[in-house]
């Protein structure tokens, strides 16, 4: 059954194909005409190559979508066939049309070789999860719990970490700990994980990436880094594939995010005088999430002691002419309860499920 959620005009901003693509699990949108012919489609990793090139959201998909898109007519469908397309072409759908070219259906590879045999990769790749703050934006909640045990629903901020973690088969984390860090270890004491969990215990405030130089004998590949309060909803195998493949030191997840100004904006010319007013503008950017993949080899550029944040890490790797990429992602899949408006936004957003 066709679901009308893939499929979108070329007139759609991107910023609305970011939106879209949040609503469906094909990471695939199918671009039509008035008579729903297929003429294109759109993937994640189009979007996210058009806004590194500096491409504005608010801009329309036509010219960012791949057109000529590979398809199978009804009368020369067979699962087969289906299969033996997805593999050779390492495509994530296969839309299926009528002898009008309109799309009537699709096959992604859960269709094509059942729920246990999906595309989705896993990964053997550690984990470090920096907690050694004391979350002082969410207080007065983090004078009675550190903050990654903050509730988010039924679970705790740092199961929800986790969890996104596991489903692509990750087992080997370290947690850095230091304010309330009794309590915490306390919790996973009780919990009993069924994988691999260290503590990283800090004997002073080191910063949003200080404490990684006490796991600088454990970390021998790439490895992913996140705080402790945000939550990222994204092709985790894509993201590590995205930093080996372009051969980065540092790969920073930044999200979209859109700013409105409800005001008339005067916009002035050289001489000091109203150029004209902008009506209301909508502006673009992209914001760092706080999660990472880090090389290995970057932890001796962290000094033995003392605060030393992520962006510290940043600009030394800059001096020695390393190379930082940027994995964009949508707003939508990137919560933050590391402050209390974006808190009591994804409360509500769980109840409303």
């Amino acid at each position: 059954m066709l679901k009308n959620d893939l499929l979108v005009r070329d007139t759609i901003s991107v910023k609305d194909a970011l939106k879209q693509l949040d609503k469906t699990a094909e990471k695939v949108l199918l671009v039509v005409d008035d008579a729903q012919r297929l003429i294109g489609a759109l993937t994640d990793g189009d979007i996210r190559r058009y806004i590194l090139k500096g491409g504005d959201l608010l801009n329309a998909i036509n010219g960012v979508y791949k057109r000529n898109p590979i398809f199978i007519f009804k009368n020369d469908f067979n699962l087969d066939e289906a299969r033996r397309i997805l593999i050779k072409n390492k495509i994530e759908m296969i839309p299926v049309l009528d002898q009008n070219h309109r799309v009537i259906d699709f096959i992604t590879w859960i269709k094509a070789f059942g729920n246990g045999n999906s595309q989705k990769k896993s990964l053997d790749v550690p984990v470090v999860i920096m907690a050694g703050g004391k979350g002082a934006r969410l207080e007065p909640f983090t004078r009675v719990l550190p903050k990654l045990l903050i509730p988010i629903g039924d679970k705790p901020v740092i199961e929800h970490i986790i969890n996104k973690f596991r489903e692509y088969g990750i087992n080997e984390f370290y947690l850095t700990v230091s304010h309330m860090s009794k309590i915490v270890r306390a919790y996973f004491e009780e919990k009993t994980p069924d994988y691999s969990l260290a503590f990283v215990e800090e004997d002073e405030p080191r910063g949003t990436a200080g404490s990684l130089k006490l796991l600088a004998d454990k970390l021998r590949r790439p490895f992913f880094v996140s705080n402790c309060d945000i939550i990222i909803d994204t092709d985790y195998v894509s993201l590590y594939q995205f930093h080996l493949q372009n051969k980065y030191d540092i790969t920073l997840v930044a999200s979209t995010k859109q700013f409105n100004i409800p005001y008339g904006i005067c916009e002035l010319n050289g001489n000091g005088s109203l150029e004209r007013i902008k009506e209301k503008p909508e502006y673009n950017f992209l914001a760092n999430t706080g999660l990472y993949v880090l090389n290995p080899n970057i932890i001796d550029l962290i000094p033995d002691s003392g605060l030393f944040h992520i962006t510290h890490l940043m600009n030394k790797v800059k001096e020695n002419n390393g190379k930082i990429g940027v994995y964009p992602i949508s707003e939508n899949a990137w919560t933050d309860v590391g402050q209390w408006a974006e808190y009591r936004k994804t409360l509500k957003a769980i109840e409303d499920i």
